[in-house]
């Protein structure tokens, strides 16, 4: 192998390195997103154990 293919095989590896730690910033976000996500929702779902809760109110003007 001459000092060409030593250089392209170094970029290709830099690259491929680079695209990795790319990949895995976005499944890291990803993942945060969803755990906010579940979160949320057991917040609702705990709100909606008594629909009744807060479904009537009066109203004078």
């Amino acid at each position: 192998m001459d000092i060409a293919g030593i250089s392209d095989l170094a970029m290709t590896v830099a690259h491929t390195s680079t695209l990795s730690d790319v990949g895995v910033a976005l499944l890291s976000k990803t993942l945060d997103q969803a755990e906010v996500a579940g979160a949320e929702m057991i917040k609702m779902m705990e709100r909606s154990v008594n629909p009744s809760v807060g479904g009537n109110f009066d109203v004078s003007v």
